[in-house]
């Protein structure tokens, strides 16, 4: 083979650890956000794939018995799984990648995170790896970020304050993308589950926003939630909720706020029935698959308590219509109305796709090559099998 044809066949790719990926810009929330929109708008246009039949998987799961029969099997437990999402996304992007991960509770005793992710970006013609990335950071402010982008067009525009229920990685990331659309935040009201570790994440908020003018502790969901212009649901328990999920009573909730759930919500019917309640979704399609996939015997309860997963039920089941539900891609693209006035309470489900996280690989890809950030590595000068 000629000189010239071997370097054709050449494959390098970009290995970037977290140091790198915060230099390439992973924290970076409201360009998040701005990545996040356009992803969105993508999702609603149809202009992407993710796994299954119908293009709209979450991805696919392992999972491991109570008491395994062989002796070296991993046993179920709190949050025990390895997950692989792939997804496709078009437009600008026109990438593809997979989010791969174990998740463990147990790994908190070894000071690890419960779940440690990498991404794999590929070049979507040829199949060829372009970059391997340290993920955590990735997932989280991607997390954060479509919120955010709720945020963006949903919240009043004076909002002021912020009631988080659950205050973990994922309400901490999700708050800072609120913040870059909503800089006249300025209290934050923070339900947790003891008293030590929410006076802790009260502290770090306290250091990482001094403009903040009161941040406090809160002994009840209620408190959380009342007065609160938006609400965070960051947990999956709650000892309080019905079916044990934080609870969100309408009498408690602001004339004008904005509901962010991306983890456990429990809405009453009644309400979700109404006219007053603004559904809205991250992406419709995601929640007929969760259905389709597992059937209409799984129950909400059983999909971690997702509030569009009880939408989609209510749907099929010819309580709501479909419309009800309404994708954030189109009120963003201006296909759907989004805030008219002051007094609407919009709900947001959000379920998490691997699109989203194909599409802040790409942005961060191209940032560490712009900046030569990030280790090259080599597959092959010339593939040995082909």
């Amino acid at each position: 083979m000629s000189e010239n044809n071997a370097q054709d066949t050449r494959i390098d790719f970009l290995y970037l650890n977290e140091e790198d990926m915060v230099a390439a810009g992973v924290t970076d929330s409201a360009r998040c956000v701005e990545t996040m929109e356009e992803t969105l708008i993508l999702l609603a246009d149809g202009d992407y794939r993710m796994a299954g039949a119908s293009a709209n998987s979450h991805g696919a799961q392992i999972n491991f018995p109570e008491n395994p029969e062989h002796e070296s099997m991993p046993a179920d437990g709190p949050d025990r799984r390895f997950m692989a999402m792939p997804a496709y996304l078009g437009g600008r992007f026109r990438s593809t990648g997979v989010k791969w991960y174990g998740s463990n509770t147990e790994n908190r005793k070894k000071d690890l995170p419960r779940s440690i992710h990498v991404f794999v970006l590929n070049d979507a013609d040829t199949g060829a790896p372009k970059a391997i990335m340290s993920a955590n950071l990735l997932s989280a402010y991607r997390t954060g970020a479509v919120p955010g982008v709720g945020v963006k067009h949903l919240a009043l525009e004076d909002s002021r304050t912020v009631g988080i229920i659950g205050p973990g990685v994922m309400s901490r990331t999700i708050f800072d993308a609120a913040l870059s659309q909503r800089p006249s935040i300025e209290e934050v009201k923070i339900k947790g589950r003891s008293p030590e570790s929410t006076e802790r994440v009260a502290a770090w908020f306290r250091e990482k926003y001094p403009q903040l003018k009161d941040v406090r502790i809160v002994d009840s969901e209620q408190e959380a939630i009342e007065g609160s212009d938006i609400v965070i649901s960051g947990t999956s328990t709650s000892p309080d909720g019905p079916s044990g999920f934080p609870y969100f009573k309408r009498e408690w909730i602001k004339p004008g706020a904005l509901l962010l759930m991306p983890a456990a919500a429990r809405l009453d019917d009644d309400f979700i029935t109404s006219d007053e309640a603004n559904l809205v979704v991250d992406y419709r399609g995601l929640y007929a698959e969760w259905f389709h996939e597992n059937g209409p015997d799984v129950t909400y309860e059983d999909l971690l308590g997702i509030p569009g997963n009880r939408w989609y039920d209510m749907f099929k089941e010819g309580l709501i219509p479909e419309k009800k539900m309404v994708n954030i891609g189109d009120i963003a693209s201006g296909k759907a109305p989004g805030r008219e006035n002051d007094e609407q309470i919009f709900c947001y489900s959000i379920g998490g796709m691997p699109v989203e996280d194909v599409a802040w690989a790409h942005d961060l890809y191209e940032n560490a090559v712009k900046k030569g950030i990030g280790t090259e590595l080599n597959l092959w000068d010339t593939p040995i099998l082909k």
